[in-house]
């Protein structure tokens, strides 16, 4: 059984969310809260499989819990289930170290899914913001700044060791694999991270990581999360 832990400030709507995971095969709730301090007390003591929470909370903003969750339990599969519009918030909840996005209402065949591929390490956002993510890593706003990512300044190689980055592959596997030294391989990712306005290692890596993600899924799975 799956363990999943249910985080939102209101009691009916975690009531009817628990239920409906209860009935979904395979799946457990092991606890709830209905603020950040009960949960970040709670799920490291219970270790669930999963979090399914809200980001609207009286005593912290939701993408702070994140954060904070992801200090204390690495890589912890988040899926926030909020009722704000997906086009404002799903980008974020991301970039914070979520899972997936889905807006409350929706009918419990795309809850069950987002379940589904969350738990299966996948990441869970509809086809709509997918697409708004992916044009806004891939282009430059219509003032012709370069917007967040600005993926089209990198060079052709850039691009490459950028796509390894995402890929898992460490400086010494892609120096191989490209038959360049390390340090070559260095000085291109600090010319990423300058080009891409990183500021460190981490987050040249989620950046990678949420590109490889949204690049390798919409081509075969183009309607895994259509709304």
């Amino acid at each position: 059984m799956k363990k999943i832990f249910l985080v939102d400030d209101h009691p009916m709507l975690r009531a009817g969310l628990a239920r409906l995971i209860e009935e979904k095969p395979g799946c457990h709730v092991c606890g709830e809260a209905q603020t950040a301090a009960e949960a970040f007390e709670e799920i490291p003591l219970l270790q669930p499989d999963m979090i399914v929470m809200d980001i609207s909370l009286p005593d912290k903003n939701g993408l702070e819990l994140i954060k904070d969750l992801n200090s204390i339990i690495s890589g912890i599969p988040i899926l926030v289930f909020s009722m704000h519009d997906e086009m404002l918030y799903a980008e974020r909840v991301i970039r914070a170290g979520a899972k997936g996005y889905l807006m409350k209402g929706v009918a419990t065949e795309k809850l069950n899914a987002a379940i589904d591929c969350v738990l299966g390490g996948g990441l869970y956002l509809s086809h709509h913001v997918s697409n708004h993510i992916l044009n806004t890593l891939s282009t430059k706003r219509n003032d012709g700044k370069v917007g967040q990512v600005g993926i089209e300044r990198l060079s052709d190689r850039e691009i490459e060791i950028f796509e390894l980055i995402g890929r898992g592959k460490s400086n010494t596997q892609i120096a191989e694999q490209l038959h360049i030294s390390p340090r070559t391989v260095d000085a291109h990712r600090c010319n990423i991270k300058s080009k891409l306005a990183l500021t460190d290692a981490p987050s040249l890596m989620r950046e990678a990581v949420l590109w490889i993600e949204l690049a390798d899924r919409i081509p075969r799975e183009p309607g895994v999360a259509a709304r």
